[in-house]
């Protein structure tokens, strides 16, 4: 039983399991899993009986996640004593021998099937259940297969928001949850990645000299590119013009693309990987950087994190903000003309 906070803790600040979510890259489900299993975190309860996190362990879910990025499993560190947790942080860090020894190199777990079908069940979405039983069997022609009648059935659109944003999640869960190991999460992004390529191809090519013309890309720590794709997918059916530079951009590379490419938008995406503190100062450079009429969207777990508002940058929550954000786009620049 959560205890409701007490005054001193109320005055040092809470955060809601929503904000938490944000702020860490770690999903509720996963939150209150670790809460059940490994007794952390703790949260308090306000006044209305949710649950609230002091920013201490807010700090601290950061630096498990930051673990579990470099391959850690949740059992191993989250119930780690705070120096440990230090230690060990300090040795991924610097890429020392203890990052490696006490890495979780493990056999596959037996629970295949029923593990797999209860992340489906987890996320509220059964239908997702085959595609990641394609997964865990290391099947990617069954995957792809899945992948493209869903494309066929339901359209490049409806495919990205009602398919793949809800299997990336559940991907995500499993792998956090120690389900799916990264090999099995790098197949599923390249069977994803693959059928997405092929899908914006066969999309129209936007009319010549049409608007905005908008750059996608990450910053240089930032490896993962299927958001941007998905994000690319959904402009294209809108008529942009699209430069995808890939993943791993350097700030000042990314304005000189900018500038070559003419571009109306920058658009960036960020899957959690980087500390919200990193992704905000790149922000601000990349900002300063470009001349005020180029617009600057963010979008991705990432930059949903982000708590404070950086000047000048449009944060995309989901990818669902992004068609309203398009239209004011063009009705301001409507408006100009």
């Amino acid at each position: 039983m959560n205890e409701p906070l007490r005054p001193d803790e109320e005055a040092a600040g809470a955060y809601p399991i929503s904000a938490v979510e944000r702020e860490t890259g770690l999903s509720k489900d996963t939150l209150r899993m670790w809460e059940r299993r490994y007794g952390f975190p703790t949260p308090g309860r306000d006044a209305q009986g949710e649950r609230v996190y002091l920013a201490e362990q807010v700090a601290r879910l950061r630096q498990l996640r930051r673990l579990i990025h470099a391959g850690h499993r949740p059992g191993q560190v989250v119930a780690l004593a705070p120096q440990a947790l230090e230690a060990l942080i300090q040795a991924v860090s610097s890429g020392g021998p203890d990052a490696a020894s006490t890495g979780p190199v493990r056999a596959r777990k037996a629970r295949r099937g029923a593990g797999v079908r209860e992340q489906a069940q987890i996320v509220g979405q059964e239908m997702l259940a085959p595609y990641l039983d394609c997964i865990a069997a290391h099947d990617p022609v069954g995957l792809r297969d899945r992948l493209t009648r869903a494309m066929l059935s339901l359209g490049l659109e409806r495919c990205v928001l009602e398919c793949v944003a809800p299997l990336n999640r559940a991907v995500g869960l499993a792998w956090v949850e120690g389900r799916f190991e990264v090999f099995e999460e790098h197949l599923y992004t390249e069977c994803v990645t693959g059928v997405l390529r092929s899908a914006v191809a066969g999309v129209p090519a936007a009319r010549a000299g049409g608007t905005p013309r908008v750059l996608l890309t990450t910053f240089a720590q930032e490896q993962h590119g299927l958001g941007l794709l998905m994000l690319e997918a959904l402009l294209a059916l809108r008529g942009c013009i699209c430069l995808s530079l890939g993943t791993q951009t350097p700030h000042a590379d990314i304005a000189r693309a900018a500038e070559a490419f003419r571009a109306d938008i920058v658009a960036l995406s960020f899957s959690g990987v980087l500390p919200p503190t990193q992704v905000r100062a790149g922000l601000h450079e990349v900002r300063a950087q470009l001349p005020i009429q180029i617009a600057v969207w963010a979008g991705g777990q990432g930059a949903a994190g982000l708590m404070e508002a950086v000047a000048g940058v449009k944060v995309l929550r989901e990818l669902e903000d992004m068609p309203p954000a398009l239209a004011l786009w063009r009705a301001q620049r409507e408006g100009q003309g």
